[in-house]
């Protein structure tokens, strides 16, 4: 079992200079300490949770990760999840090849159908149902794979017109992996059968991702995909250093269904909350096979 780390809140500590510095810090021990992935969320206003108000600081997630990139080696980099109607298809494939030549192959494109409407009607970004939504998201994938390809021609879809596909450097390694989020099992997992090297779920207990995964197994057949070549990743919410035995067991639970990676939320300062997961638990989840 791989770690990742999802750096999902800036309002620690709350001296907005200490912003940059603490990210970077936490970046460098999660590297450190064999995190395998570190992720950012594609908000301009923070969510509004239990734990969050939109009006605490967030920053915008690729120009976050370039900066991530520069001081860390290995660790993959990707949004948890771009939001399909922030950035026009053709100029999301080239941020993403920029974040992936930049960080010497790291980059990692995650993505999903955006919903915080607050932030979108707020900054003047297309509003549009939830259906278009995922249509808009299979041309961009379309449009991404196209440009990651040998063809360099138009793409002529239903909501996105691109006269040439032109994208030059190119990724390295061959195009970044696709991780698609969410658990909707209509479209989302359909979408991940279709055209994802990963998946990303909430890890909302066993039994419930494990009723995901045999949906996104279905759709793998009747897409004739080979269920095992996608990677299995869950975002976990709950508690995880207050309750260490607790959420070992969650992993190795979610270890047996096929998950490899599993996404930490800090819940206290960043650092130290990676730090104490580097000291306590990092070792027990590599062991989980």
């Amino acid at each position: 079992m791989k770690l990742g780390l999802h750096y999902w809140n800036y309002s620690t500590p709350a001296d907005p200079a200490l912003i940059a510095p603490t990210l970077a810090e936490t970046a460098r021990v999660a590297e450190q300490a064999g995190f395998a992935s570190f992720t950012v969320m594609d908000h301009y206003f923070q969510m509004e949770t239990g734990r969050s108000v939109a009006d605490e600081p967030m920053l915008e997630g690729y120009t976050t990760l370039g900066y991530v990139a520069a001081v860390t080696e290995r660790m993959s980099l990707g949004l948890l999840v771009t939001g399909v109607m922030y950035r026009h298809p053709g100029l999301l494939a080239k941020i993403v090849t920029s974040l992936d030549v930049l960080s010497g192959g790291r980059a990692r494109l995650g993505i999903g159908a955006s919903w915080y409407e607050r932030e979108q009607y707020g900054l003047g970004v297309p509003v549009v149902p939830v259906a278009e939504r995922f249509e808009r998201l299979e041309e961009t994938l379309l449009i991404c794979l196209q440009m990651w390809s040998d063809d360099n021609g138009p793409f002529r879809g239903r909501y996105y017109r691109l006269a040439e596909t032109l994208c030059v450097p190119e990724p390295i390694g061959g195009h970044p992996p696709i991780m698609i989020g969410g658990g909707g099992e209509r479209k989302t997992l359909r979408l991940v059968a279709r055209y994802a090297d990963a998946c990303n779920l909430f890890a909302t207990g066993r039994d419930e991702v494990a009723h995901k995964l045999d949906v996104l197994r279905a759709h793998c057949v009747a897409e004739g995909r080979d269920y095992d070549a996608v990677t299995k990743t869950v975002l976990y919410n709950g508690p995880v250093l207050d309750r260490p035995a607790a959420f070992l067991d969650d992993a190795r639970a979610y270890a047996d269904l096929g998950v490899t990676e599993i996404q930490l939320l800090p819940d206290r300062d960043p650092v130290s909350f990676t730090r104490q997961v580097a000291e306590h638990l990092a070792p027990a989840v590599a062991a989980i096979g």
